[in-house]
């Protein structure tokens, strides 16, 4: 039954815990990642003041969302149907003489994906043969929108046959993870029977089909639910309760669940210690798998936006002159105070940071002075180690 809309069927998949669990960690993980402005300069690169469209991803990119929250809605979207969207705003401001003009970024505005479209032109019928375009169906205002593919930030899963629309997990794993909601539906049912197992009641002669289901009725209500657990239930003479006892242990109900688990879990990327399977893990080992989820599920994830946001948010110009946006997965590898202090000093003890550039690792003000590289005197390059000691020995020869 639909109502308004709403398939209860197509929001099974997220009241299964696993399930949600994956969803919110790749969410919540795209969401706290900050995304910063940078320009080529040599082999490396230096932070950029963001102009425009940039600007407003990092700072505000509509007036009722923050960066992180408009990341988690886009991130969600995509994982949970395969594709997520967000429309970009234009607003056009014309030049101060009689001709010109040019379109700016406005804001970015999530879409709900599965209102969303994605129809290729092939035969040119808006003009272009080859574009994409995006129909949107707003389901709060009802109206219908066509947005060109440069007005449209698209992205998706990694699982993608055509390479324009993506596939979900739910999608790809309809079963397993409907395998997995029936076992919680499984559980909840036998708590609501007080944990009690189904029985046969034995009868001798027979019995009206009305009076068996009358029988049948008296007993489950005697014995189903938790106010009815420990009570003593009455049996006539000539009637004989037998339980149908299916124990979960015998089923291997707990082991069936957990490995369907860990593979929902594989599926999306996500580690076992992230849906708090500790059994095999240590306090190093947890920390191997967040680097190992950052390295083997995120960092995919990451250069997909990235090239998404960099060339449909930045001009021809600013991309050939080395402006690029990069998100911060630095954020994901934060470590204890103790640790980070010595990993911060030994970068600046080697001429790696600034001690400026440390500083503002740990967000203290820059002071006079610290954007100056600094090494121990004693060092000396390669190809002059020894140096010292062979002229020692030269002049010692020399006075013989």
């Amino acid at each position: 039954m639909k109502w308004l809309g709403i398939d209860p069927a197509k929001q099974k998949a997220i009241n299964e815990v696993t399930y949600y669990t994956c969803l919110k960690m790749l969410s919540e993980t795209m969401g706290k990642l900050p995304l910063k402005f940078y320009r080529t300069e040599g082999e490396g690169r230096v932070r950029a003041d963001p102009e425009d469209g940039i600007s407003l991803l990092i700072n505000r990119p509509n007036p009722v969302m923050t960066p992180a929250t408009f990341w988690t809605t886009i991130e969600a979207n995509c994982q949970h149907y395969g594709n997520g969207f967000a429309w970009i705003q234009t607003v056009y401001i014309p030049a101060r003489g009689k001709y010109g003009g040019e379109y700016k970024i406005k804001s970015f505005w999530p879409m709900q994906s599965n209102y969303v479209q994605v129809i290729m032109d092939d035969t040119g019928l808006f003009g272009n043969a080859g574009k994409l375009y995006y129909r949107y169906s707003d389901p709060k205002t009802g109206k219908t929108y066509i947005f060109p593919q440069e007005n449209v930030l698209h992205f998706k899963t990694w699982c993608s046959f055509d390479g324009i629309m993506g596939k979900s997990v739910q999608e790809i794993l309809r079963t397993t993870v409907d395998g997995l909601g029936e076992s919680q539906n499984y559980l909840n049912n036998l708590y609501k029977q007080g944990l009690t197992a189904s029985m046969v009641l034995q009868y001798t002669g027979d019995l009206d089909p009305k009076l068996r289901r009358k029988l049948q009725q008296e007993y489950t209500e005697l014995m189903s639910g938790p106010k009815n657990v420990g009570k003593v239930v009455p049996v006539p003479v000539g009637l004989t309760l037998q339980a149908l006892n299916i124990k979960l242990t015998d089923a291997q109900f707990y082991e069936l669940k957990k490995y369907t688990a860990l593979q929902i879990a594989g599926a999306f990327g996500i580690k076992p210690n992230q849906i708090n399977d500790y059994e095999k893990s240590s306090y190093a080992n947890s920390e191997t798998q967040q680097l190992a989820f950052l390295v083997d599920t995120m960092l995919y994830r990451l250069t997909q936006y990235e090239q998404e946001i960099n060339y449909k948010c930045l001009t021809e110009k600013q991309r050939e002159e080395g402006y690029f946006s990069k998100f911060n997965e630095k954020a994901l590898l934060r470590t204890d105070a103790k640790t980070q202090m010595d990993v911060i000093k030994t970068a600046v003890n080697n001429g790696i940071y600034t001690p400026n550039e440390a500083r503002s690792l740990l967000d203290y003000p820059a002071k006079e002075g610290g954007e100056v590289l600094i090494v121990n005197g004693n060092y000396v390059p390669l190809t002059m180690v020894g140096v010292a000691y062979m002229t020692k020995g030269s002049e010692g020869e020399g006075q013989k």
